[in-house]
């Protein structure tokens, strides 16, 4: 008896779904700032404090980057100013103290200034640095300067990166028959790609508080074959998080579809 109410439900529930219909409808979610940013007017892209591959300024890169967002998609004025050498202010530590670092080996073309700059490899390199956003005196100077903008610092590191494991693919097979179909196939492979850590610190230039923080961080692997510009892998890394630094500042709106029966 049990067993034909079963089936009884089951050719009720497919004959109704024969008689639905499918509608996708756009939606759009807004996204309300983390930061109440209204009391400022202007903001300044400072600089950053930066390390990891050599092969892409990262402090430069992300400062141009960020003020290229922010114009388009805030309704603050953006301050274009020279990009400030926050790892040599940083450098010359908090209260004169001067953060252990790994000088860069002379080279050609290198002054003894350049060969003694600090060099930051990785993250683990990094709260030495970091405590340079806890200098009130000293963002609040970059705030008189700015007409007490606000000021958006923090840290970039950007480093290649390897890893070797087993990876999921998909695989083209064909039967006796010649028939064609696609199978799962888990295959051992080296990888090589990067690792992007950007801090953001937003810092209120009439007093040097530091208002908010947060921290990232993205990776993305490519085969090992492969050859991916630096520069292209750290704007497809910062490309994943800028949706959420600009959530920072001011509202966004997350386009997206539902999907409705009827």
């Amino acid at each position: 008896m049990r067993a034909a109410r079963i089936l009884v439900s089951l050719a009720v529930a497919t004959s109704a779904a024969g008689c639905l219909s499918i509608l996708e409808v756009p939606v759009e979610t807004p996204i309300q700032p983390k930061l109440d940013a209204s009391r400022f007017s202007r903001v300044f892209v400072a600089g950053f404090v930066s390390g990891g591959s050599e092969d892409v300024d990262t402090n430069l890169e992300t400062v141009r980057l960020l003020r290229s967002q922010l114009k388009n998609k805030s309704n603050l004025k953006v301050i274009e100013a020279d990009v400030l050498p926050i790892l040599d202010v940083a450098a010359k530590g908090v209260g004169g103290a001067t953060p252990a670092a790994t000088p860069s080996a002379a080279g050609a073309g290198q002054t003894a200034a350049d060969a003694q700059r600090p060099v930051i490899r990785d993250e683990r390199d990094l709260p030495p640095f970091e405590k340079v956003f806890g200098d009130k005196a000293y963002w609040k100077g970059v705030g008189d300067e700015f007409q007490g903008a606000l000021i958006v610092t923090g840290s970039v590191i950007f480093v290649p990166y390897q890893r070797s494991g087993y990876v999921q693919k998909e695989e083209e097979v064909y039967d006796s028959f010649g028939r064609r179909s696609v199978v799962p196939v888990r295959t051992y492979m080296d990888r090589k790609g990067f690792i992007l850590r950007p801090k953001f610190v937003f810092i209120d230039g009439n007093t040097g508080e530091t208002l908010y923080a947060e921290t990232f961080r993205e990776e993305i692997l490519y085969n090992a074959d492969q050859s991916t510009p630096a520069l292209s892998s750290y704007f497809e890394l910062m490309d994943r998080l800028l949706p959420s630094f600009l959530t920072t500042l001011s509202s966004q709106t997350i386009k997206g579809t539902r999907i409705l029966l009827r």
